[in-house]
């Protein structure tokens, strides 16, 4: 058996609980590992609470949850691998993304080598965080070396890396955020801070390249007054909304007032991606910010903490 964070229905975090549960089997394509740290995201947040009910059939249940599992970020040790697997050995540290990571154990597919100088706890803030922004700087966004980024959200677990990535790519980066940010932003790398509390950058003179809306508090019409000629929206994020639309209302928006220019994606786990990720982490290049740690245990007050939504870089779960 093993401790795992459960739920049975939708809600708040106190519809969680921690139960003694069976381990996941181990497929033959998969490897088991013994989680250290986990994380949370808005991905886990929407998920518990079963919003936006329109997406709650992709959820895996309209009226309940089908699955008790929460969480997907995951950093641990690997306890045994499936006759099918290459490149991992039982003692390897490794990272990556498997719905069920709230647990003392999970059987994954999709990981990576976790660099010996970087800790369980920053590499399991990395799946969905960090896979989010390197696909929306270097896919999503076509970013080139050279052009100037507008990170709008730059505080949270995903622009807070934003930033980091986008200046490893070589990128001019402008950070968005609130007053008390300000002075991490520039820490992370920024070359410009906006405190959004005292001036709107849809009113400011600079233009930029690719504007990356993690917040998703400005329209199209006011973000596109800040576009260079050619330049992008990639939106990977929104207002919580309504609970039947959720962020969907903001995403619909932005894509018909942008006659589909602003770009919209959800992150993949790539294990190629994941070893990109390994490599900046390793170099130093990115360096995750850790608000809180909790304990398993205490699941249920990070959670609480989380949606209340105003955490700087990410809340860490230790297991």
């Amino acid at each position: 058996m093993m401790k795992a964070l459960v739920r049975y229905r939708y809600g708040g975090p106190e519809v969680v609980r921690i139960e003694e549960v069976e381990p996941p089997s181990l497929e033959d394509d998969c490897v088991l590992v013994r989680v250290r740290a986990s994380s949370i995201n808005k991905a886990d947040w929407y998920g518990l609470l079963g919003r936006p009910t329109l997406a709650r059939p992709m959820m895996g249940g309209i009226r309940r949850p089908k699955s008790r599992a929460l969480g997907t970020d995951f950093a641990g040790v690997v306890e045994a691998v499936g006759k099918d697997v290459s490149g991992f050995a039982v003692g390897d540290e490794v990272f990556g993304g498997r719905d069920g990571a709230y647990a003392e154990y999970v059987a994954a597919k999709t990981l990576a080598h976790k660099p010996a100088n970087v800790s369980f706890e920053a590499a399991g803030t990395l799946g969905i965080a960090g896979l989010t922004a390197l696909q929306a700087l270097r896919d999503r966004g076509e970013l080139q070396a050279g052009e100037r980024v507008l990170v709008n959200g730059a505080s949270g677990g995903v622009g807070t890396l934003t930033v980091q990535i986008a200046k490893a790519l070589g990128a001019h980066v402008t950070a968005v955020c609130s007053a008390r940010n300000v002075e991490q932003a520039r820490a992370l790398g920024a070359d410009q801070v906006i405190d959004y509390t005292h001036e709107d950058f849809t009113r400011a003179a600079d233009r930029y390249d690719l504007v990356l809306d993690v917040a998703g508090s400005r329209s199209w019409r006011k973000v596109r007054r800040v576009l260079a000629p050619g330049g992008r929206v990639v939106v990977v994020g929104a207002p919580t909304g309504t609970p039947f639309l959720g962020p969907l209302a903001h995403i619909a928006a932005m894509k018909i007032a942008s006659l589909g220019k602003a770009r919209f994606f959800v992150a993949k786990f790539l294990e190629a991606d994941l070893r990109t990720l390994a490599e900046l982490l390793e170099s130093g290049a990115v360096t995750p910010v850790i608000d809180r740690t909790y304990d398993l245990d205490h699941a249920a007050e990070a959670l609480r903490e989380f949606g209340k939504g105003h955490v700087s870089g990410k809340l860490v779960l230790t297991i």
